[in-house]
């Protein structure tokens, strides 16, 4: 290759590297409370008319059975409401934006037993499944569970993840210009071969662990401000990890912390979230 040549590709590579950069640090959020920073490429507005969207299919498909009555579902509803409630008027008391102003807050229970399961959309959808009502055993496990998926949505996870994997594929791509697509190759051998994908392991998976544990801290938090008892969090994992019956992944191909870890971290934040985010007024 010639001189001009390499010079030419050397000023390409710069200004890629400089606009991306630039890019990307345009695109930073700041998430509540932990003050993480966080790449926010996607519109929330955007992905929150998605969710809203697939939630409204979701409620009408005959795939599932939705409980449409009864305590377990006041319940849920109940909790969700004191929740949301707290997080508005704690960040409201801290002079903050609300995150959360724009949720239009819902909330469903399907009934699948086998299923111990629950989420939160973007904008606060909520399901949960009757099959995590025995592992939640009472109010408080119930609330420890809600609180942790409620977090997710506070902390706009969903974003960040829609964003994380934009940034992959576009620095992906323009590595793999430069490497006559190296990248791609290695990535695709190594699947070929393990079964794994490089990227997801080392990229997304350890992504994934790190919001699940910033929504365990954040839910802790939401759920001591709404009057609740976070120390049934540690027993709520313990009866998490029997219900499991040993089948977690291990830990670098889950992208959950395993239920040990999580208990080690729960036991650590809960004085001091009980002492810094006590109940609050709403």
């Amino acid at each position: 290759m010639s001189k001009s040549h390499n010079i030419n590709r050397r000023k390409f590579l710069g200004f890629i590297g400089c606009s991306c950069g630039g890019f990307f640090l345009n695109s930073c959020g700041t998430v509540p409370i932990t003050d993480r920073k966080q790449l926010t490429l996607y519109p929330e507005s955007v992905i929150n008319r998605q969710a809203a969207t697939a939630y409204n299919k979701l409620k009408n498909s005959k795939k599932i059975k939705l409980i449409n009555k009864g305590k377990d579902l006041n319940n849920i509803i109940d909790i969700g409401e004191k929740i949301s409630n707290a997080v508005s008027a704690f960040f409201v008391k801290q002079n903050k934006n609300d995150p959360t102003s724009g949720f239009d807050w819902e909330y469903i229970l399907i009934d699948n037993k086998k299923v111990k399961n629950a989420w939160c959309m973007p904008g606060g959808k909520i399901a949960v499944y009757t099959g995590i009502l025995d592992v939640a055993k009472n109010t408080n496990g119930l609330a420890t569970i809600m609180g942790h998926e409620i977090a997710h949505a506070v902390a706009k996870h969903s974003v960040e993840r829609m964003s994380a994997a934009m940034a992959v594929n576009v620095t992906t791509t323009i590595a793999d210009i430069f490497t006559k697509g190296a990248i791609s190759q290695t990535r695709n051998q190594v699947g070929r071969a393990t079964g794994m994908d490089v990227v997801q392991l080392g990229i997304m998976n350890p992504f994934g662990r790190k919001q699940e544990s910033e929504a365990d801290y954040l839910g802790l938090i939401f759920s001591s401000l709404s009057g609740y008892n976070i120390k049934e969090s540690t027993m709520l994992w313990e009866r998490m990890k029997k219900a499991n019956e040993g089948k977690e992944p291990p830990q670098f191909l889950s992208t959950h912390p395993s239920s040990d870890k999580r208990i080690k971290n729960l036991e650590k934040w809960i004085p001091e979230i009980i002492l810094d985010y006590p109940p609050i007024k709403t």
